[in-house]
Parts: C-alpha cells; structure tokens; sequence
C-alpha cells in the first residue's frame, strides 16, 4: 500500500510539474495571463525565448530559438509570482526539412502552405543560413521604415 502511494504521489509532482511547461513553436508567440501584482518580467535564455509584456495583463513569449528556457514573473516586493519552464520547438504542420549527406549535412527548412518556400531555421551550415536569414532580417527592416513613413507628423 505504501508503494501505491508514494507512486501516486511521484505521479502527481510530475503532472503538476509537467503542467508548468509553455510549449512554443519557433517563430511562433504564446500569451499568458499575468498575475496581479506582476511587475519585472525575466527569461533565462533571450536567445530562446523573447518576452514583452502587452496591455490588459498579458505576457506575450516568442519562441525565437531551440530550446528550453525558463521565464520568471515578480512582484513588487520582489516575490515569484510564476514561473515556467519554456520549450521552444519545431512547427507542428506545415514544414519540411531537408537534409542531405552525412557528417556536416545539409540541411534546408521549408515552409509549405499550400506551396512550399525556403525558410532558414537555426541548425543549419552558416553559410545556407545566412544566404536566406539576411534577406528576412532586412525585410522586417523596410517593413518598419513603411509603417514609421505613414505615421502623419505631429
């Protein structure tokens, strides 16, 4: 009978503990509802997962690479108020990778809906990466300029 509840138990703790994990998808956000009280927000890793907090109590996490993070909210009194283990991973549906040769592979990241185009994800060889990742950076940089452009002056 012990053994049936300590096994219980050990059940429990890991679904509870399990419950305490945000899974995101790269490239992908996820909100969460902030306690009351929520003042500094703090992720272990930004290179994995970005963090901003939106109106109406809500934190928003982007998933930015792959990985596993952790995020901390405190209050004002410098007190956790949540915690949660971040597991930033691949896309469900709608995604193809490639990979050719052995070693030090190549290997190309697709995203398909309804048509399949080439989109660089972390893992691969820099040289590929940087080939397709440049182009995107700079667009998100016209994209700015575009919306900061038609903003009428003050």
């Amino acid at each position: 009978m012990r053994r049936f509840i300590l096994a219980a138990a050990l059940s429990l703790a890991a679904s509870s503990a399990f419950a305490q994990v945000l899974a995101v998808q790269i490239d992908q956000s996820a909100r969460i509802a902030l306690p009351a009280g929520a003042r500094d927000v703090m992720v272990g890793n930004p290179a994995i997962a970005d963090v901003s907090m939106s109106e109406g109590g809500a934190l928003v996490v982007l998933g930015r690479s792959y990985g596993q993070t952790n995020l901390l909210v405190v209050n004002g009194a410098g007190r956790t108020i949540l915690e949660r283990q971040v597991l930033v991973t691949n896309p469900e549906a709608g995604h193809i990778t490639i990979v050719r040769g052995r070693g030090s592979a190549l290997v190309m990241n697709y995203a398909c809906a309804p048509r399949c185009e080439r989109t660089p994800l972390p893992g691969e060889i820099d040289s590929e990466y940087k080939a397709y990742a440049e182009p995107y950076a700079s667009y998100a940089g016209r994209a700015a300029e575009g919306r900061n452009a038609q903003k009428p002056a003050p």
